[in-house]
């Protein structure tokens, strides 16, 4: 776990790296459903022991030369949830660079996938994408409607 002086040096590379990115609009993805598919269901803040979403790197190539992406959870309150997912990145997008691209097993062990970021309070995003919001349209549903919703990897 991270000391105070790390996490501070963290955090100005975060404000660094979000400076730079200032030029894109942020694309704010929810982790739990949207990237981890989360078939086990929640197991604590810092245990992720599902695969992710299927087509999520393929997009991620996609939208990070259009998008400063940050992923945004209920984890991210905590350190232990930010490393927990940041750890989840790296060893999924590993797999997906030695499943897709076979020719860097030779050259690599381990990709950091090092253009995603993580706050720890919910970004002005452009746009998010997450498993459980409904976009708004100006009316208000009906609270007991409300009650009927359900996630699309639950329908």
């Amino acid at each position: 776990m991270p000391n105070e002086e790390e996490l501070k040096t963290i955090e100005k590379l975060e404000g660094i790296r979000k400076s730079i990115e200032k030029q894109k609009p942020i694309l704010c993805l929810d982790f739990d459903g949207v990237c981890h598919s989360y078939t086990s269901g929640w197991q604590g803040i810092d245990v992720i022991p599902d695969k992710p979403v299927d087509g999520l790197f393929e997009f991620i190539e996609k939208a990070k030369d259009v998008f400063d992406i940050q992923i945004f959870s209920t984890r991210s309150k905590s350190i232990e949830g930010i490393s927990a997912m940041r750890q989840w990145f790296n060893v999924h997008w590993t797999e997906y660079l030695f499943r897709t691209r076979p020719e860097l097993q030779k050259k690599y062990y381990f990709f950091e996938i090092d253009f995603l970021s993580f706050p720890q309070e919910k970004p002005p995003a452009f746009i998010s994408l997450d498993d459980r919001t409904l976009t708004f349209t100006g009316i208000f549903p009906e609270p007991e409607k409300l009650l009927s919703f359900k996630a699309w990897n639950k329908s």
